[in-house]
C-alpha cells in the first residue's frame, strides 16, 4: 500500500479500536441504565469515553502504521522495516519501558496491509531472508482499488482485534499481564 492507505488504515483502526477498547459489550446496557431507558447523560459518557480512547490510541496507532515506511529513507524497501525482528522489538517496548503499548499494533497492521493489501508483500524474515511474502489478493498501489482494499483489510483487522480484546485478552493491558495470561492458559 501506499503512505495515504496506511494513513487511512492508521486512522480507522484509531476510531474503531477507540470503540473497541471503551464499550464493554459484557457491562450490560451500553448507554441506558438497567431498565432499558437512555438517557442524554449515559450517550454523552459514552461519548466521552469513546472519544477519549480515540484521541489516547491515535497517535501511537497511525505512527506505528507508519514506521515501517522509514525504511523508503534507508535501506531496502519492505525488507529493512518489513519483518517480523522489528515487529518483536516494538512489542517489547511496553514490557521493557512501559510505553509505546499500541504502536505495534499499528506496525503489525502495517504488515498486514502490505501482505494482503498488496501485490508485492514483505520480508517477514529480513536479515535472515529476502523472500517477500504475500497472499493472492493484493492489488497494485497505484490501483483504483487500492483505498477499497484498505478499508476491507482495516475491517478484517478491526474485527480481529475485537475477537482479541473481548474473548483472549484484553488489549489494554501490558504485555507482562498478557504473557501471565497466557502462560496460564497453555499451562505454563
Amino acid at each position: 500500500m501506499n503512505k495515504d492507505g496506511h494513513v487511512l488504515n492508521g486512522a480507522l483502526l484509531a476510531i474503531g479500536l477507540g470503540f473497541i477498547l471503551a464499550i464493554d459489550p459484557t457491562a450490560g446496557p451500553i448507554v441506558g441504565d438497567e431498565s432499558g431507558s437512555v438517557t442524554v447523560d449515559a450517550v454523552a459518557v459514552v461519548a466521552g469515553d469513546v472519544a477519549r480512547s480515540v484521541a489516547e490510541l491515535s497517535l501511537p496507532v497511525i505512527l506505528g502504521a507508519l514506521f515501517p515506511d522509514v525504511d523508503t529513507a534507508f535501506g531496502r524497501h519492505r525488507k529493512t522495516l518489513h519483518s517480523l525482528p522489528v515487529l518483536g522489538i516494538f512489542m517489547a517496548f511496553p514490557y521493557l519501558f512501559g510505553n509505546l503499548q499500541f504502536v505495534w499494533i499499528g506496525v503489525a497492521t502495517h504488515y498486514l496491509l502490505d501482505m494482503v493489501g498488496s501485490k508485492r508483500g514483505i520480508a517477514l524474515f529480513h536479515p535472515f531472508s529476502s523472500t517477500e511474502y504475500n497472499l493472492p489478493t493484493g492489488v497494485a498501489t497505484s490501483s483504483d482499488w487500492a483505498m477499497r482494499v484498505t478499508v476491507i483489510v482495516t475491517g478484517f483487522e478491526l474485527l480481529l482485534l475485537g475477537l482479541v480484546h473481548n474473548y483472549l485478552f484484553a488489549l489494554d493491558t501490558s504485555l507482562v499481564e498478557a504473557t501471565n495470561v497466557f502462560r496460564t492458559t497453555i499451562g505454563m
